[in-house]
């Protein structure tokens, strides 16, 4: 007698996500925080979109990175959140596989591209406190297109890997995944092959691709930091390294939650599945509604086209 679980899945036509496994019960609960971080990054990216857009003296180098910034966290948000969402209410838990592959590719390649947008951010702050004179001549529309175009390909290419990968193994285990979402990991743990070539691939992906974007951002913020220290006076040093707290805020909002899920799903067997589930989702959510808030609270010409914004419409 054949077994479900065992059948061939060499080219399965849908997987299972279970969403948080072992805490299924719990699921209307969980997706109110969830509903809430979702809408919150939904404002808060559209409204610095719609700001940026309206006001033209905004339109320049480090407000169109915050605008990538923005359109990244909204399409990584947006590619694992609402099925979240009709899995914890709806109990939709079928993904066809193509579209499971197509999930992966998107929130593999946009995580990329929202590193190498903070470190085009670090290069624009170590040009406008290094060189203040040569800021407008450096960094132009041309150049900060290309910057901006540079990044998206790279993280393409990159991530290709990925669902290519996935689609050449068979799956003879199961269907079912024990996530929300069809992560890389998540997806070809279930295949039925060698798979020690997607996991290099995976580390790969993380010590040289991120690894590289952290070590850049950390050579222009040591840069900074000399440059800082040399102002004559503590007033101007805190001043100037002011208008890096909204850039080093982001980067930690980014990389603290990606690089502990990663470490957590490679490394730590002993953790229950719910929690690894549980932090991932925290990746997904925390950076694009953090962002916002941080660059909207902190950066002076946002918050002052808002509070117009506001006002205007209360009168």
């Amino acid at each position: 007698m054949s077994d479900s679980n065992t059948t061939d899945f060499t080219n399965p036509s849908t997987f299972i996500l279970l969403g948080i496994p072992g805490l299924e019960a719990a699921h209307i609960w969980i997706s109110i925080p969830f509903c809430a971080m979702y809408t919150i990054a939904l404002l808060g990216n559209f409204t610095i979109l719609f700001i940026v857009k309206r006001e033209s003296s905004l339109h320049g180098p480090m407000f169109y990175f915050l605008c990538m910034l923005a359109v990244t966290d909204l399409v990584m948000s947006t590619s694992t959140v609402p099925k979240m969402l009709s899995i914890f209410w709806f109990n939709s838990r079928e993904i066809s596989f193509s579209a499971c592959l197509t999930q992966m590719y998107f929130i593999h390649s946009f995580s990329g591209m929202e590193s190498g947008i903070l470190v085009a951010m670090a290069f624009d702050r170590y040009v406008a406190i290094c060189y203040p004179l040569r800021y407008s001549t450096t960094l132009t529309n041309s150049v900060v297109a290309k910057i901006g175009l540079a990044v998206v390909l790279g993280s393409v290419i990159v991530t290709l890997p990925y669902p290519f990968l996935a689609r050449q193994w068979p799956y003879c285990r199961t269907n079912i995944i024990s996530h929300f979402c069809c992560g890389h990991i998540a997806v070809v743990n279930l295949a039925c092959a060698d798979i020690q070539i997607g996991n290099y691939y995976g580390l790969f992906d993380l010590l040289s691709v991120i690894g590289m974007d952290v070590f850049f951002i950390a050579v222009s913020y040591t840069l900074i930091l000399r440059a800082i220290f040399r102002l004559p006076t503590k007033d101007a040093r805190l001043k100037t390294f002011g208008t890096c707290i909204s850039h080093v805020s982001a980067i930690l909002a980014l990389y603290v939650p990606d690089l502990f899920s990663s470490l957590m799903y490679r490394f730590g067997h002993n953790v229950p599945l719910h929690f690894l589930v549980l932090i991932a989702s925290v990746y997904q959510l925390v950076p694009p509604v953090l962002h916002p808030i941080i660059y909207g609270v902190r950066t002076k010409q946002i918050r002052g086209r808002l509070l117009q914004l506001l006002t205007h419409r209360e009168t």
